[in-house]
């Protein structure tokens, strides 16, 4: 997890860029089957999908033990590039100790680099508040999304690249 593009945030939490193909990429594809096909019982043909080869794949790791996972992809949202943020995963027993949300931050800010101020994401419906609280708005009405009440939740920052 020594690369250039690790930081340390919340004190003990590494985040990283996971390469496909690395141990780090092994270590997403288990966190996201823990969480997502395992916990939330999402079908596997679900959850592994066309866009794992253009996505930005992001690792979190306590004490060199892999424990979060999310990614994030450039897309166009209302003729504007735009990061639609996906796959947050944080294992059960990392849960309630902020590093969800210190993960966002880091995607949020990964995406700030790349010259994005646009951030766009499906946000489970019970987790709605909990996005609100990372300055996401809430766009629309309550969908379904494999089984699962979601919400589209769109965040501007005007201070962002350009």
């Amino acid at each position: 997890m020594n690369s250039p593009y690790t930081d340390t945030v919340r004190g003990a939490m590494a985040v990283c860029i996971a390469y496909r193909g690395s141990k780090e990429w092994q270590a997403v594809k288990a966190i996201r089957t823990r969480v997502f096909i395992e916990e939330q019982n999402c079908p596997c043909e679900l959850e592994w999908d066309k866009y794992e080869e253009i996505s930005r794949h992001v690792l979190g790791s306590v004490d060199g033990v892999p424990m979060a996972a999310a990614r994030w992809r450039l897309i166009a949202y209302e003729q504007r590039p735009t990061a639609r943020l996906e796959r947050f995963a944080v294992l059960k027993e990392y849960r309630g100790k902020g590093y969800g949300k210190a993960l966002v931050s880091w995607v949020i800010e990964d995406a700030r680099r790349a010259g994005l101020g646009e951030y766009l994401l499906h946000a489970q419906l019970r987790l709605e508040a909990y996005y609100r609280s990372l300055g996401f708005d809430t766009v629309g009405d309550p969908f379904e999304e494999v089984g699962i009440p979601h919400i589209l939740m769109r965040r501007h920052d005007s201070d962002a690249l350009r």
